[in-house]
């Protein structure tokens, strides 16, 4: 497990291929999974935008699973979202897991700003005709993910032993990643 930038993200094959986000609501999944597509040319799959049907409707399970299955077919992908009823079958097929574990209070912060800056329309990483919104279920989803999702975070990392596994702890990690994927995207490129 890599917690931050120490080992090379590159193996002799070239970028990662496969690679699942996932984390608290206000880490910023989604704008980091659109960053490293953008570096890398990976195609970006949003789950929210796959679950999500217009007025806020949640995809039943038949719907959604080969929604998932189509898309983790595909040779290459980064993946954002948590979605724990898919996560085994997403773990064993990526190659590299990426856990956002920021504070109760970054990702509170983060949501805010995004409510703030977004409320009223649809975000590119959401499904259509889910405009941005806050209510309180969410707020205390995110207030108690750490308590609640942290230790089983950590341990899905320690079993995805086939996969690399890089924990950032705040947006300054974030940044420092991004950087090392940028210097170490462009050395591989032939």
């Amino acid at each position: 497990m890599t917690d931050g930038l120490t080992a090379p993200l590159f193996d002799l094959e070239g970028f990662m291929k496969r690679v699942i986000i996932i984390g608290c609501g206000g880490a910023g999944k989604s704008t980091l999974a659109r960053q490293l597509g953008a570096l890398t040319g990976i195609p970006v799959i949003h789950l929210d935008k796959l679950f999500w049907k217009p007025g806020w409707v949640e995809r039943t399970a038949e719907e959604f699973d080969p929604m998932i299955q189509k898309e983790m077919d595909k040779d290459t992908w980064i993946m954002d979202g948590n979605f724990n009823r898919t996560m085994p079958q997403r773990v064993q097929r990526c190659d590299t897991v990426i856990y956002m574990d920021f504070s109760r209070m970054a990702c509170l912060l983060g949501v805010l700003k995004r409510v703030l800056t977004t409320y009223g329309t649809v975000r590119p990483d959401m499904g259509e005709g889910c405009p941005e919104r806050i209510d309180l279920d969410f707020l205390k989803w995110v207030w108690n993910y750490n308590q609640n999702k942290r230790e089983s975070n950590y341990r899905l990392l320690n079993e995805a032993t086939h996969a690399e596994t890089i924990v950032l702890k705040n947006r300054r990690s974030v940044r420092r990643f991004l950087r090392q994927v940028e210097e170490e995207f462009t050395i591989s490129k032939p």
